[in-house]
């Protein structure tokens, strides 16, 4: 299912051959940077670039005796490099391959989501327009409050997904940080020069202090940030839930022909996608938890955190990264009922009038109490027994004594309600 709307690039980063290719880019280009200062020979430098490869296969089978991931890459890489693979990974450690590699992933996959984001933000604005003027209910608590419009929600999502995308941006160039510093951070066994130089070769930032590790509160902003994305695309899927529900049906998931919603009922015709997002969500948030856990190592640093980031790294990207993409092709193809918000707005006689009212009463010069006792008066009989507010309203002789009829009528109006869409669109979208 998720290969349905996952680019088939976003798993190609995190395949062990693009994995090992970074590894790769690490060593050389601590190498190119030595070899710039005259610590590696130029025709063993010259060897180096020509002739370092690996084989994934070939490092799963000497791995299988070393138990170290690292050094059977290295044995590997030596083995095609010959005498001059002498000179790689020296003066460095395990970690400052591993995590300076992993960002270079986490830049990867960021530019493939932060793509994703541009792609739903589209979906998201041309809708707005489309429903800009369409008028529906407003709720809270789940009851009727007054009237918005469904573009209105749109807008909303927009807004939201936008600072989800600065917020994405940020955590972004939080991890685009490299770390070639040695055992525990000290620069004890190459100089601090080399690790200007590599970063700026593989467009990173140098770690400005590290132990063993590029330390781990930078990735839990950036796990934590893609939680908080999906907890935006839970939002939006639960209110599509609750607006597909039969007795509301105000929109839907598309339904295609042939579709089947239930092995049951023929009739069915379920938010499924929605309820999927919702579902995922949990697992993002789950896996910022992990990466908050992974902050705090022993001392320099320990491996609890490794066996965690091998798998929420490529699953928290992976999954947003599907998430996004099925959430966009769900709001592409929503079906909006604009017959059924209308229908809607009026079941309930034309309370959603009710705090026009009360404030008409008060500027009569009625106090806020006695305003809101006489209008929740006739609401509450239009709640229990049925009929219209205005109608109501209009036979109480304590709110005609105030409010004529006429008045009354031009409280009625729907519009009042609407006045401010476009200066809401404009804070949103601009001019």
């Amino acid at each position: 299912m998720i290969q349905r709307y996952t680019r088939p690039e976003m798993g190609r980063i995190w395949t062990q051959e693009n994995k090992y290719r970074k590894w790769l880019d690490v060593e050389l280009a601590v190498c190119e940077a030595r070899a710039e200062r005259g610590e590696i020979p130029p025709e063993a430098m010259d060897q180096i670039r020509r002739k370092a490869a690996f084989s994934v296969e070939r490092i799963d089978e000497i791995e299988q005796e070393t138990q170290h991931d690292v050094i059977a890459f290295l044995t590997c890489v030596a083995e095609h490099v010959g005498p001059a693979s002498r000179f790689i990974h020296q003066g460095l450690t395990s970690s400052d391959v591993l995590d300076t590699a992993n960002a270079l992933l986490f830049k990867e996959a960021s530019e493939r989501l932060l793509d994703d984001m541009d792609r739903l933000l589209e979906v998201l604005k041309r809708r707005a327009f489309q429903f800009k003027d369409t008028v529906m209910m407003g709720r809270s608590h789940g009851i009727h409050a007054e009237p918005v419009t469904f573009g209105l929600k749109w807008a909303l999502w927009y807004a939201e997904m936008q600072r989800n995308r600065a917020r994405l941006e940020r955590a972004a160039e939080t991890m685009r940080v490299g770390k070639i510093s040695g055992a525990v951070g000290t620069y004890a066994n190459i100089d601090p020069d080399i690790e200007k130089r590599v970063c700026r070769r593989l467009g990173l930032e140098p770690a400005p202090v590290s132990t063993q590790v590029i330390q781990r509160d930078r990735y839990a902003e950036f796990f934590t940030t893609l939680a908080i994305i999906g907890a935006s695309i839970e939002k939006i899927a639960v209110e599509i839930r609750h607006l597909q529900r039969t007795e509301v049906r105000e929109a839907e998931e598309y339904f295609a022909p042939g579709q089947k919603g239930s092995s049951a009922m023929p009739h069915k015709r379920n938010p499924i996608a929605s309820e999927n997002l919702s579902g995922l969500a949990r697992v993002l948030r789950g896996n910022a938890l992990a990466a908050m856990e992974n902050v705090a190592l022993w001392h320099e640093r320990d491996i609890s955190h490794s066996s965690v980031e091998r798998v929420i790294g490529p699953d928290s990207t992976i999954l947003l990264d599907y998430m996004l993409n099925r959430l966009t092709r769900v709001l592409d193809k929503l079906v909006a009922y604009p017959e059924n918000m209308r229908r809607n707005m009026e079941i309930t006689g034309g309370l959603l009038y009710s705090q026009r009212v009360l404030l008409a009463l008060v500027n009569k010069g009625l106090t806020r109490e006695d305003a809101y006792r006489l209008v929740q008066r006739n609401a509450m009989s239009v709640w229990n027994e049925g009929g219209n507010l205005k109608d109501r309203l209009k036979a109480d002789p304590e709110v005609a004594a105030h409010l004529s009829e006429g008045e009354l009528e031009k409280l009625f109006d729907l519009g009042y309600y609407l006045k401010h869409v476009d200066t809401i669109f404009r804070q949103v979208f601009g001019e």
